[in-house]
């Protein structure tokens, strides 16, 4: 199993007390045979994303002892922010990367669940490839009633959860984990304060669309009861509005493929979008890392000079196309997953 490489990047409810960060980053930094390749924090969102790769025993052992530090240092009944949650370690996902399947993923998420469920007493939802029904496929899905919610949903018979006990957790919340592929967190802020004109852009775009309306704007019923939708622009996407700071709106997605619906397609259209609501896209901002392939393509699409260019200029163009480099300085070695593991491994 040595070969194996899986990337897990746990998202923890917490991007304001860096006493708190370092001490789970240090919980990871001192797992054997794990490289901790990122650490995105969010003061806005207080939240933070760590993404760390290693084989399938050191990556689970990894999860397992940062999350023990967040479920200790971290009381949800005091945590506010712009990003949805449900708990203090909100996420888990195992993602393969070389060779490894979808199968090892999923073998490691159960284990992580049935560890953080018996050992932490956090009840736990299996979510991606790994969910144990169909509801249970899209984390947004999931969290949705955020934490405050939980306390009531989690004794819904159709929100028990797969590990633990149906009981609220009033301090951690709820976890979720699973395996699935690569998912790209990927942002584009807009030259505007209004959260709500990003999320008129973000239905147009995602896969589920927006909700249909009638003339009165009450929602239209299928013969089912249930909501209908006007399906968006692209597969593969989530996307919703929120704040970048309190000047910057933006449209906050997951590229859930990026071999379908990949950066320069969704920038491109948020363009499109946002002049037609009277906006400009002043910046992007990539949350975590990147698969090199994602950007080549990107990289293609800005590039004017027929794909002749190398990797390296590929690269430039795409980040330059995307106003990655607004913000802040975009250093691809930090940024993007291959070249991140072969800068630690010299």
């Amino acid at each position: 199993m040595d070969d194996v490489l899986i990337e897990c990047v746990p998202n923890f409810s917490e991007g304001r007390n860096n006493k708190t960060i370092e001490s789970i980053k240090h919980a990871i930094l001192s797992t054997p045979n794990v490289t901790l390749l990122d650490v995105d924090v969010g003061h806005d969102f207080n939240r933070t994303v760590m993404t760390m790769v290693g084989d399938p025993d050191s990556i689970l052992m990894a999860a397992v002892n940062s999350s023990k530090v967040a479920y200790e240092l971290i009381n949800m009944q005091n945590h506010t922010g712009e990003h949805a949650r449900m708990g203090a370690v909100d996420v888990v996902p195992f993602i393969p990367l070389a060779n490894a399947s979808m199968e090892i993923c999923t073998t490691i998420a159960n284990k992580y669940a049935e560890i953080i469920s018996t050992e932490f007493d956090v009840p736990v939802y299996l979510y991606g490839e790994s969910a144990t029904n169909l509801d249970r496929i899209s984390l947004p899905n999931i969290r949705r009633g955020e934490f405050e919610g939980f306390a009531k949903k989690i004794k819904d018979k159709n929100w028990i959860p797969d590990y633990g006990k149906p009981e609220f957790n009033s301090k951690s919340g709820v976890t979720a984990t699973g395996s699935r592929n690569m998912l790209i967190a990927y942002n584009v802020n807009l030259d505007t304060n209004d959260k709500a004109l990003a999320n008129i852009i973000a239905g147009k775009i995602r896969t589920s669309g927006t909700l249909k309306k009638d003339d009165e704007g009450n929602k239209i019923l299928d013969d089912d009861g249930k909501p209908m939708r006007e399906p968006g622009e692209f597969k593969s996407l989530q996307a919703a509005g929120w704040m970048f700071d309190d000047n910057t709106a933006q449209v906050s997605m997951n590229l859930l493929n990026y071999n379908i619906t990949g950066f320069h397609h969704v920038m491109e259209s948020i363009k499109f979008e946002a002049k037609k609501l009277g906006l400009n896209v002043i910046s992007s901002e990539l949350v975590g890392l990147g698969p090199l392939d994602a950007f080549l393509e990107a990289g293609k699409y800005y590039s004017s000079e027929d794909n002749k260019s190398s990797e390296e200029e590929l690269v430039d163009f795409a980040i330059k196309g995307l106003k990655l480099d607004v913000i802040d300085k975009f250093i691809p070695q930090n940024n993007i997953i291959e070249w991140t593991i072969l800068k630690n491994r010299r």
